[in-house]
């Protein structure tokens, strides 16, 4: 049985350039009393694979690999793996996710030179489900704080720099897409809005906006708050655009923390807006000292109110700007991001894209442009009124 396996350096150099997956010569299905993955590459790559449980589920991350072109449907097969997910990681890293029906661990891993490139092979082996728990874990990961995290001396230059900070939260991003419809993906929607909000926000003298992410890449939602902290930020703007089944829901939404919610939010799992951070490897925690909770909830009557103020503000400026609003445009959740003890946070659900008429809303410039002019006014208030 293996823990987790890794490739680093075997042969030093050979990932240049973009590393490419065929899609015809991929396939995850079961074997006899085992799992058993398959994948073809241009060329031989640094990955890791290895299990996390709750829920169950194989993790493999490839640097420099590609996924266009693959389909989830194509390459799984078998009952073992219920379902397959891949995409960006984070900068110059890539991840795929199998969800596993049964306890499985790793049995076989490796990747050898082939006439295509590389190939690689992995078999996963049944277990029960005690032993699946003592394998699964995540192997050492020295370069992943770096990675998601801003440059110390920048990081302390924005801090320092006498500016209201306003960070911005794209959600979602590279392995969690969040949702999709009519062609739209809401990850790359937000990004769209953080980045035209961003511009809106830095036009305003005194006003400084900083992004949780700049690209299509997967940020686990505590380091988003840990960024937010490097820099400063006097309010922290999580963008979201969820969708249902149905498309009556409609309209803008501000979430702030549930009264009730602090102590616990951290270890719940807010359907939809969550799930990716489970699924993608990087389980929510919050440690149970005594002591350092006392202390969040000691900060949290000073923010939590701070928080319900804006929240309300930005609800009416948000209508007034012309602003598709829900009959309740002002809610309360257990989201992890809004969990921050040391500064103001609030969740805007800019739409459902599963309402045609809010996708068309904030697929348009004019739309976007709308909400930003919003979001400034209320976070202009916001900065003059401390």
């Amino acid at each position: 049985m293996i823990r987790w396996a890794l490739l680093f350096s075997l042969w030093a150099g050979a990932a240049l350039g973009q590393v490419t997956l065929d899609p015809a010569r991929a396939s995850i299905r079961d074997g006899w009393w085992r799992l058993e993955l398959s994948f073809s590459l241009s060329n031989v790559t640094p990955y890791r694979v290895f299990t996390l449980d709750n829920p169950r589920r194989l993790v493999l991350d490839f640097e420099a690999v590609t996924f266009d072109g693959l389909e989830a449907e194509a390459i799984l097969s078998g009952d073992r793996a219920t379902g397959v997910r891949f995409g960006p990681l984070r900068p110059g890293w890539g991840r795929m996710v199998v969800d596993l029906a049964e306890p499985l661990v790793i049995d076989q891993a490796g990747m050898q030179r082939s006439d295509r490139g590389a190939q690689l092979e992995i078999v996963l082996a049944r277990a029960t489900p005690d032993e699946f728990a003592q394998a699964s874990g995540a192997p050492p990961d020295p370069g992943w704080e770096a990675a998601t995290s801003f440059d110390p001396a920048v990081a302390a230059d924005i801090a320092r720099s006498g500016d209201f900070v306003v960070v911005i939260d794209p959600g979602h991003g590279g392995l969690d897409p969040g949702a999709n419809r009519g062609g739209i993906k809401e990850a790359d929607l937000m990004l769209i809005l953080a980045q035209e909000l961003a511009v809106q926000v830095n036009a305003v003298d005194g006003l400084r906006a900083v992004l949780t992410r700049d690209g299509d890449h997967f940020v686990p939602l505590s380091a988003r708050l840990t960024l937010a902290r490097q820099v400063g930020a006097d309010v922290f703007i999580s963008l979201h655009a969820d969708a249902l089944e149905e498309d009556i829901a409609e309209g803008a939404s501000v979430y702030t923390l549930s009264p009730d919610g602090g102590e616990e939010a951290a270890q719940r799992i807010v359907e939809r807006h969550e799930r990716g951070d489970l699924l993608a490897g990087v389980d929510l925690q919050q440690a149970s000292d005594r002591v350092a909770t006392a202390l969040m909830d000691l900060a949290r009557t000073q923010t939590g109110p701070q928080a319900r103020r804006f929240a309300d503000a930005l609800a009416v400026a948000m209508r007034e700007a012309g602003v598709r609003m829900n009959t309740r445009p002002r809610r309360d959740g257990q989201f992890a991001v809004l969990t921050a003890a040391d500064f103001p946070s609030v969740l805007v659900e800019a739409g459902f894209l599963s309402n045609p008429a809010d996708r068309a809303f904030l697929a348009s410039p004019e739309g976007r442009g709308r909400l930003t002019q919003a979001i400034v006014a209320a976070v202009t208030r916001l900065a003059r009124s401390g």
